[in-house]
């Protein structure tokens, strides 16, 4: 599959549940925007039913849910890349990172890094990503249950492995990890610093002929 892609620059939020990721992607992009970068927001799944169905199959099935994901992923790769091509910066709440926290953890080893692999053949790979770091306790308490039918202590569970699994990603570079128990404010404002100083110079829009 082709690489190609735009100028635009790919930041994905990661976290495990209760981290307050989608809080400060809109944050983050008023600041940017502000600032005068052209922000476009992304979410994951981007095919809401797609997405209800592969998290459904993923409790019993986590291969196959990981490979609805996937197959989301695909699908939404031409819009992403036109994203891309018109914008300075890309927020994305969650990325194929999530799947493999999330679904690929709970593989064994080969069949995780088949699923790794194939992530980055049907998508594009983040150019950053900021991690929310959260103890699996406090985003539990956070979150609640949020009708999830799984017992709090198994709940627990669950996210302590996929906390686990982000913490191994972060050591691999590119990832910027950020201490989620800060105040919304606070959070936000460290990770501008990190971004502004990090990305190139808004692009201007170009000047009409005889403007």
């Amino acid at each position: 599959m082709s690489s190609s892609r735009g100028p635009g620059r790919l930041v994905a939020l990661e976290g495990i549940d209760g981290t307050g990721k989608s809080t400060l992607q809109r944050r983050l992009a008023r600041r940017l925007r502000a600032s005068g970068w052209r922000v476009v927001l992304w979410r994951e799944p981007t095919d809401p039913r797609l997405g209800r169905r592969a998290q459904e199959l993923a409790r019993r099935d986590p291969l196959g849910g990981a490979v609805g994901f996937t197959v989301d992923r695909l699908l939404a790769r031409p819009t992403l890349l036109e994203a891309l091509a018109r914008a300075d910066v890309v927020l994305s709440d969650r990325s194929f990172y999530s799947t493999l926290a999330y679904q690929g953890s709970a593989l064994p080893p080969a069949p995780r890094r088949a699923l790794a692999r194939l992530q980055r053949g049907v998508t594009v790979p983040p150019d950053r990503v900021l991690w929310l770091e959260l103890p699996a306790a406090e985003a539990l308490r956070r979150v609640g249950r949020r009708g999830n039918h799984r017992a709090p202590l198994e709940r627990l569970r669950t996210l302590r492995r996929v906390a686990r699994a982000y913490a191994g990603f972060a050591r691999a570079g590119r990832w910027w990890v950020l201490d989620a128990r800060r105040s919304r404010t606070e959070l936000a404002d460290g990770a501008y610093e990190r971004l502004a100083a990090w990305l190139p110079p808004p692009r201007r829009p170009r000047r009409r002929a005889g403007a």
